[in-house]
């Protein structure tokens, strides 16, 4: 008794600090093993960066006795590897090319039920960057680096997608499923009856406590006050006056809304389809949908699979015909050697200023961004939108930037830094990605502060305290 009365007062602590159970010391030895592990793979990568004749006898007993180590960094360093080759850019010669595009013209033109998969490649062309390239939008934000483009409401239809409407006139294409969010496909003048953007538009925004759902299509990007769970635009239904909503799906996020994502359109495509054309995607999203490559038929019977990329895809080595090339090169060769003309976007014929529903006066301060408009629009007042003074971003007199925390910035068209190009991140474009980074950054910075705080109350039980490494956010 007397015994533990004198370790009481030796640690007081010990009389105040509940008893811990076996899982959380199960836990906290863990996150100490964890932590020395990352110590000892930081010292041995150390190690191997150098030559044999620079290593230490020390060094070299730690590599001898850590060997399955060694060989851990060794397959991360492989896999990293081949990461990195599946993100490069490949082209096909111009030999090759002219062989898989002869190919693939044949193909369409025997086609019995063409489907087209379309995703952020098709775009480049138009000044808006892809995602997963090696200046995509991801590819970008992952490194904390900023992303620069022109106004995608300047953005025009490509030669790809006129191509595609061409095809579709002449019964060569059934159905387009894209996932792209910039309206082009709709702009170009594709039907929409025939169109599924499973990704939204950025053009339109629903009333969904309306059956059917009213559709409200404007002449500027919706998504200026929207992001990931959180889709109010601002703006209410002349119908029911109820709160509009973007049709953005984000990633981790289902589909909402019926248009412009048309998925039942899609999916009855999907299944009568004998071929599948992807032009521009990384397929590494489109993939997740079964329903879309007819895996519910026997080999024999599924459709074949024709891809146009410049990077790898995860559906490669599945593919009757892959084509390494930029889509509007591959495109203007196929219609070559099918003999027809694509056709030349005309703004003045751009179908979304007669789909585009008229502001109300109370609406004309819900938006900042850029509004499309017909070449003379700026001077004259037309119908088609209500334009006012006080709605100056319209007339293209001012560009809007957004700021890496989300801040609208207003920049003047004469000011010295204002080119052509500004900073965006607006509802849909590469928001969320670097909130899971930061995220990710916050939960490792609590998980050191409760081995610290381990480490500590360790201190208090014994006389001896043992120093425990821990590992830094981000390594």
């Amino acid at each position: 008794m007397a015994t533990e009365e004198g370790e009481i007062n030796q640690n007081p602590a010990k009389l105040c600090r509940p008893r811990r159970s076996s899982a959380e010391s199960a836990s906290r030895t863990w996150v100490s093993q964890k932590a020395e592990k990352k110590t000892k793979e930081k010292r041995i990568k150390v190690i191997l960066k150098k030559s044999e004749e620079e290593r230490t006898e020390e060094e070299r007993a730690l590599l001898e006795t850590s060997e399955d180590v060694v060989a851990e960094l060794a397959r991360r360093a492989r896999q990293r590897q081949c990461v990195k080759k599946k993100m490069e850019e490949v082209e096909d010669s111009a030999e090759v090319l002219a062989v898989k595009t002869t190919q693939l013209s044949e193909a369409i033109s025997q086609a019995r039920h063409l489907v087209v998969y379309t995703g952020a490649g098709v775009s480049t062309a138009a000044s808006i960057p892809d995602y997963r390239g090696p200046n995509g939008v991801w590819t970008l934000l992952q490194k904390g680096l900023d992303v620069t483009t022109t106004s995608l409401v300047d953005a025009e239809p490509t030669l790809t997608h006129m191509s595609l409407v061409k095809l579709q006139e002449k019964g060569l294409v059934q159905h387009i499923v894209s996932q792209n969010c910039d309206g082009l496909h709709l702009r170009s003048g594709f039907p929409q009856d025939a169109l599924s953007e499973v990704h939204g538009n950025m053009y339109i925004e629903v009333c969904t406590k309306c059956k059917p759902e009213n559709v409200y299509t404007r002449l500027f990007d919706v998504t200026e006050r929207t992001a990931k769970f959180r889709h109010d635009t601002g703006r209410k239904c002349h119908r029911c006056r109820r709160s509009l909503r973007d049709t953005i799906v984000h990633f981790g996020e289902k589909g909402a809304v019926d248009q412009p994502l048309n998925w039942k359109a899609g999916i009855e495509a999907a299944d009568d389809a004998d071929m599948i054309l992807c032009l521009g995607s990384s397929l590494k999203v489109l993939r997740r949908y079964p329903f879309l490559w007819g895996t519910d038929r026997s080999k024999a019977l599924r459709p074949k699979l024709y891809i146009v990329n410049l990077q790898w895809t995860p559906k490669d080595s599945q593919a009757t015909l892959k084509i390494n090339g930029k889509c509007d090169e591959v495109m203007k060769m196929v219609m070559d050697r099918l003999q027809l003309d694509v056709p030349v976007y005309q703004r003045s014929q751009d179908p979304i200023f007669s789909l585009a529903i008229q502001l109300k006066s109370t609406e004309l301060k819900t938006f900042t961004t850029k509004m499309l408009q017909l070449s003379d629009m700026c001077n004259n007042n037309t119908d088609t939108q209500i334009l006012t003074d006080d709605l100056k971003p319209v007339c293209d007199e001012q560009l809007v930037a957004t700021s890496p925390g989300g801040d609208t910035v207003k920049q003047d068209r004469d000011s010295k830094d204002d080119v052509k190009l500004c900073t965006l991140k607006p509802g849909w474009f590469g928001k969320g990605c670097r909130k899971r980074v930061v995220k990710r950054r916050r939960s490792s910075q609590v998980s050191i502060e409760c081995v610290k705080e381990e480490v500590k109350e360790e201190g208090m039980e014994t006389e001896e305290t043992t120093s425990v490494p821990v590992s830094q956010p981000g390594q």
